[in-house]
């Protein structure tokens, strides 16, 4: 049967068996090379698929999900008819995949109902953003109220969900809509975990998801401007990380909170959290993750204005990415590109004071990231803008700010904003050239 348009797509999520969706997503990949197609699969695109965002893939996915699955039709998997989903009805379900008239079923909810009531109230009320921000306490893990007496397999997969679908809406949003909305589920989540489990395997997904889950509220309140939260949210992480020895969940958690530190101005801190994370992956087996955490600890090395530490750190984070993707690498680096990298470098080099040549990175960064990540693209165009504001290119730097203007229509981030408001006070200066006044006006009335 295929996928309702308003139900996740379950054939597909089957068909991914015990694979992670990073797992799967490389062998997507694989099987693209074996018929010479080009897909750029990641963990979240399996995570839109799954969802039920994504109804019919193209055709370029289409011949690769028929080359996996051979004999099988799209249907078979788990998908709509292409012709069903063309048109204006279906590019607003691509634009906003948690449309308030969609009702999705939740294990630990009482009623679709109510959910898809309150969905409804909150889109009239105003913008995806907004709907966003209610779908997640309502579809996800329902409220401590309704929890279990012992965590089962039902559990652990929502507390998953969870994470996922939080990553998917930042992607799309930015954090500032979201982030409040968000530690409701991370707060059911660590219930879950002092309930106890049923086995010893599903609190250990326990203990994963949580740890996940903190972080990425932690994420949210480091994105909109929540500096202290975000802290307290990556030492959760950190010591559940260390309470049930999850090497993997220790590396994320101090490769974020080396983020949080360079962003908090304290770049040592910074280059500790990276080397410790580097410390704990060593043994994952993941060369992009090594390569992530290069990349943080040359941003505290830049932030101490220490060169030659950060080249040596950027040189080993370009060798590990170059080894590409590998099964082992987590799912949450699915943000991980060719364009993150070239954000990351980017910010040594303006922190080295070098804006000409981190304008170029940021450039590129921008070019390469997908459409679909919103909040990444407008970053990107907004880390450009600074830098050719700073590198002596006004007008360029007040085009790509309209373009960051264009995209905060849809994003919501206060580091994003923060950013912006940094460039237009560096381009106060030349506000009598035509296009910087423009933007200058439009950014003030914004």
């Amino acid at each position: 049967m295929a996928a309702s348009p308003h139900s996740p797509n379950s054939t597909f999520r089957r068909l991914r068996g015990q694979h992670s969706p990073a797992e799967f997503a490389a062998m997507v990949r694989r099987a693209a090379k074996e018929i010479d197609e080009t897909v750029s699969c990641d963990a979240r695109y399996i995570g839109r698929v799954e969802s039920g965002e994504i109804r019919c893939p193209n055709y370029a996915y289409e011949r690769v999900f028929l080359h996996m699955f051979p004999g099988r039709t799209l249907a078979d998997l788990g998908f709509s008819p292409r012709e069903t989903v063309r048109g204006r009805l279906a590019q607003r379900e691509q634009i906003s995949p948690f449309s308030p008239f969609t009702q999705r079923s939740n294990p630990l909810s009482s009623s679709r109902f109510k959910e898809s009531d309150v969905l409804r109230r909150a889109f009239m009320a105003g913008g995806s953003a907004t709907v966003a921000a209610a779908t997640i306490g309502l579809t996800l893990l329902g409220d401590t109220r309704r929890l279990p007496s012992r965590a089962g397999e039902a559990e652990a997969d929502a507390v998953e969900d969870a994470v996922r679908q939080i990553r998917l809406l930042d992607d799309r949003h930015g954090a500032d809509a979201l982030y409040r909305r968000a530690s409701e589920p991370l707060r059911t989540a660590y219930a879950l975990l002092d309930a106890g489990a049923t086995r010893q395997s599903t609190e250990d997904r326990l203990h994963a998801g949580a740890g996940e889950l903190a972080i990425s509220v932690g994420w949210l309140a480091h994105d909109s401007g929540r500096f202290d939260d975000a802290r307290s949210h990556y030492a959760e992480a950190l010591a559940t990380a260390r309470v049930s020895g999850d090497a993997g969940l220790e590396a994320h958690a101090f490769s974020n909170m080396a983020f949080l530190a360079r962003d908090c101005g304290r770049p040592r801190e910074s280059v500790r959290a990276a080397q410790a994370g580097r410390r704990a992956a060593r043994s994952l087996g993941s060369p992009r993750l090594l390569s992530l955490l290069a990349l943080r600890e040359a941003g505290g090395w830049a932030g101490l204005a220490d060169r030659k530490a950060c080249e040596e750190a950027l040189a080993r984070a370009h060798t590990e990415f170059s080894r590409g993707a590998a099964g082992a690498d987590p799912e949450w680096m699915s943000f991980f590109g060719e364009a993150e990298l070239e954000s990351l470098e980017s910010r040594c080099w303006a922190a080295l004071g070098e804006h000409a040549r981190a304008a170029r990175h940021a450039r590129r960064a921008a070019d390469l990231q997908d459409p679909h990540f919103a909040r990444n693209v407008a970053l990107y165009t907004a880390e450009l803008a600074d830098n050719l504001a700073h590198a002596g290119a006004p007008d360029e730097a007040s085009w790509a700010g309209g373009r960051v203007l264009d995209l905060l229509a849809e994003v919501q981030s206060t580091r994003i904003q923060s950013m912006l408001a940094a460039t237009a006070r560096t381009l106060v200066p030349h506000q009598r050239s035509p296009r910087v006044g423009a933007f200058l006006t439009r950014h003030a009335s914004a």
